[in-house]
Formats: C-alpha cells, structure tokens, sequence
C-alpha cells in the first residue's frame, strides 16, 4: 500500500514538476519576445473587431494601448458606412480624429491594427499616420477583414510610413476564433526578431 501511494506521490509531483516546467518557459519565452522594448497597440475599430484584437495583442504583450477616434462619429448603419468609405477611398479622404497624443516617439515596436475597407486600411489609421512620424520604428501591422483578406492594407502602410520597417502582418477574420491568441503570441514570435 505504502508503494502505491508513494507511486502515486511521485507521478503527482512530476506532472506538477512539468506542468510548472511548461508555464515557466512559456512565460519566459513570452518575457523574453518582446524584452527591453517599448512597445504600444494602435487602432482604429467601427463594430468592435479590430478593438478585441488589440486587446489581445495588449493582453499578450504588456503594451500601452490607443484607440484612433474620429471627431465625426461614422454612421451606425453598415450600408451608410461602406458608401461613405468608398467616397473617402476615391478621394484619398481623412477625416479628423480626436488626438494623436499616442506619442509614438517613446516607443520601438508599434502594433498598427485597422478594419479594411475597400481593400485598403481605414481613414482614420490613414489620418493617424500622416500625422506621425513613424522614422526608426517597427510597424508590427494588423488588421481585421469580413472575408477578403489584407488586400493592399500593409502595402498601403508602408507608403504612409516609408522610414518605418514595417514587419509581417497578421490579418484576423472577424474577431477570430478560440485560437486567435495563440496564433497571435506565434505570429509575434516568428516576426519579432
């Protein structure tokens, strides 16, 4: 009986000796993705997609985050908004936003995330962009999209911040799934050098 028990004793501590073993090293690796950085979440959300997805992003990293507000409220109804977007996309169009006071200066590694409408970021990350210097830093783009993917979004980007190093970016469908903060703790791992 004494045998069983001390059996079972001794599984009991390696699973638990293994169990910490994981968690340690996942918190180191995560520690250790992003050590010694400054770093800070950019978005801009109109339904609330892009918003859960930098939370993510802030949750996993320990980030500062901001949130791009337009001083003009766009239209709560969704067919108003997809005319009005393809207006302001013809006409390069950038509406005013509430602040640019994320001081991007104080930071290396900045997580740009935008819904894309008609193939290319909002116009408010547009507006958020040309008002800010972006030379020296990493761009880490991400955006959210209702089935057609990036487009010309990150492209996009790196026109509007040519001295930035804009790296990989990570295009979420909706809000994502179960799985969304995995696979965005292993798109920062295998893009952050």
């Amino acid at each position: 009986m004494k045998k069983i028990i001390l059996s079972v004793l001794i599984l009991v501590l390696c699973i638990a000796a293994a169990v910490g073993g994981y968690m340690l090293y996942g918190a180191k690796t995560q520690k250790t993705l992003l050590q010694d950085k400054k770093v800070l979440v950019v978005y801009y959300s109109y339904s609330g997609n892009t918003k859960s997805i930098a939370q993510k992003i802030q949750q996993i990293t320990n980030a500062d985050i901001f949130e791009i507000k337009t001083v003009k409220p766009y239209p709560s109804n969704y067919q108003e908004v997809v005319e009005q977007a393809a207006k302001e996309k013809q006409t390069d169009f950038r509406p005013e936003i509430q602040s640019t006071e994320a001081n991007i200066s104080q930071y290396d590694i900045i997580f740009l995330g935008t819904p894309v409408w008609w193939y290319t970021m909002a116009p408010p990350v547009k507006t958020f962009m040309s008002k800010n210097k972006f030379g020296g830093k990493i761009i880490m783009p991400f955006c959210t999209h209702g089935g057609g993917g990036a487009a010309a979004t990150f492209g996009d980007m790196q026109t509007l911040a040519p001295k930035a190093k804009i790296l990989k970016g990570m295009e979420i469908y909706e809000r994502g799934n179960l799985n969304t903060s995995s696979e965005i703790t292993k798109w920062i791992e295998q893009t952050v050098e």
